[in-house]
């Protein structure tokens, strides 16, 4: 066993890992990266199948990142926003409000993806405030939303067995239900689907719109629920409604922005504007923790006034704007750009779908399910009477421990095997990691055994 990992198992306590499994098996411990490869302390390759938790655009050790980085180190490290400014958090500021849909003209800058969605929590709930509607205090929220860890976000998920034990800390929304071709409660087919479940929050808007200050939304993706898809219209459905019943629309794309989709954003595929944006994970390309909420000058300018009025914001962070990872993402943007980055994705997206096909035909697999390169594999012991796996069982787990053996690093939820490599992937990357991907489940989920699994099953 090497130093680290026994200096990891002695000290480090793992997010969405039971550590007393953790401790008990042998883990990979990552040295170093190249390109979309990630290398161990024994100097084993490993394919970044899930961009390091969704955040690994470009590659690891992108040169123009790297570079961007020294180059910021300098001139300076870190400043506060409280009470000065930097040249690197004003020019991402201006640059995220040039790509962003229309009318977003304020970024409020925060660490992480949490974060982001808890400013924009507080800030819808206090724009009522000084709008005169002070009842306008509660939050719509689907149903297996995830947008975070933070009590506020918490408190907008959706997902049981993350949530419920800190039900007593929560404020609670008002639930609706999340439309899905395949899950879906109201209907098996999409059109319907999505108009049944647009019709719901109608129907609770009508009657309630006077209390709620804002509906919370993962464009197109609720990823952590297992990349469950919303139906095409859906999206623009309700931020018709929203706009309706002058609620506050919340575009989560956390997980969904900087070209995860195959657009930049979520949003744009259905044209849809929203009233704020929460970004982090692609946004420093997988480098640096930063985040940002993008809101209107209607909600800035009802938060301006003398001191006497009390109308500030009062939140921030000790890291807010942070020079050398505003620095990383203007790193990001350029590259964007200067190799047509999203233009260039829809030769990876078709070959991923191709290999998806062949992969949907498994006797053990329940569903596919892919925007873009975002890609959730559903695994059943029946699919034809849609039975899952037992709990024990671990097989989404044991799928990705069977890939990993094979090259590829690849995490689950439940079980469902989530793919989401980086947008520099090749096509000829992709279709190999989607080999290996069909490998593992061939050789696994006929076995449902956790005999050779070091993940949970509610492994992130």
């Amino acid at each position: 066993m090497f130093p680290a990992e026994l200096r990891d198992k002695q000290y480090v306590w793992h997010p969405f890992t039971q550590m007393q499994d953790w401790v008990s098996r042998p883990q990979k411990v990552i040295a170093a990266a190249s390109g979309i490869k990630l290398i161990d302390t024994e100097g084993i390759e490993y394919y970044d199948g899930v961009s390091s938790l969704w955040v690994n655009l470009h590659g690891h050790r992108k040169a123009e990142i790297d570079q961007a980085i020294i180059d910021q180190l300098g001139k300076v490290a870190h400043s506060t926003l409280l009470g000065l400014a930097n040249i690197p958090a004003a020019e991402l500021a201006e640059q995220l409000v040039a790509i962003a849909p229309h009318g977003l003209n304020k970024v409020f800058y925060s660490d992480d993806g949490s974060t982001a969605v808890e400013v924009a929590l507080k800030m819808a709930f206090q724009y009522w405030q000084h709008k005169g509607k002070p009842g306008k205090q509660k939050f719509i929220a689907l149903e297996q939303a995830y947008h975070g860890d933070t009590v506020g976000t918490v408190s907008v998920g959706g997902i049981d067995l993350f949530h419920r034990v800190f039900k007593p800390l929560l404020f609670t929304p008002v639930h609706i239900p999340a439309p899905s071709c395949y899950h879906c409660k109201l209907s098996s087919d999409p059109a319907t689907c999505g108009m049944q479940c647009a019709v719901r929050l109608e129907q609770v808007l009508a009657e309630h719109h006077q209390e709620i200050a804002g509906l919370v939304i993962e464009p197109l993706v609720q990823a952590a629920a297992g990349m469950i898809m919303s139906p095409p219209g859906y999206l623009a459905k309700v931020r018709d409604i929203s706009r309706k019943y002058d609620i506050l629309f919340i575009a989560d794309e956390v997980a969904t922005g900087f070209g995860r989709t195959g657009k930049m954003f979520a949003c744009e595929h259905e044209a849809v504007a929203p009233d704020m944006m929460t970004l982090s994970k692609g946004i420093t390309g997988g480098y640096m923790p930063l985040a940002a909420t993008l809101t209107t000058d209607e909600i800035y300018n009802a938060f301006l006034g003398d001191y006497a009025a009390k109308k500030t914001f009062y939140h921030g962070h000790s890291y807010t704007g942070n020079p050398l990872a505003c620095a990383a993402a203007l790193a990001n943007l350029r590259i964007f750009s200067e190799e047509k980055v999203i233009e260039g994705l829809h030769c990876r997206i078709d070959a991923a779908a191709v290999k998806l096909k062949a992969i949907a035909r498994l006797e053990h697999v329940g569903d596919v399910r892919q925007c873009g390169l975002i890609v959730g594999i559903e695994l059943m012991q029946d699919r034809s009477r849609k039975v899952p796996y037992r709990w024990d069982q671990a097989v989404g787990a044991n799928v990705c421990e069977q890939a990993r053996r094979l090259g590829l690093i690849i995490r689950p939820i439940g079980d469902v095997v989530i793919f989401m490599p980086p947008l520099a992937s090749t096509v000829s990357e992709i279709e190999a990691m989607l080999d290996i991907i069909e490998y593992a489940i061939r050789e696994t989920a006929e076995t449902g055994s956790r005999e050779c699994s070091s993940m949970q099953p509610t492994d992130l």
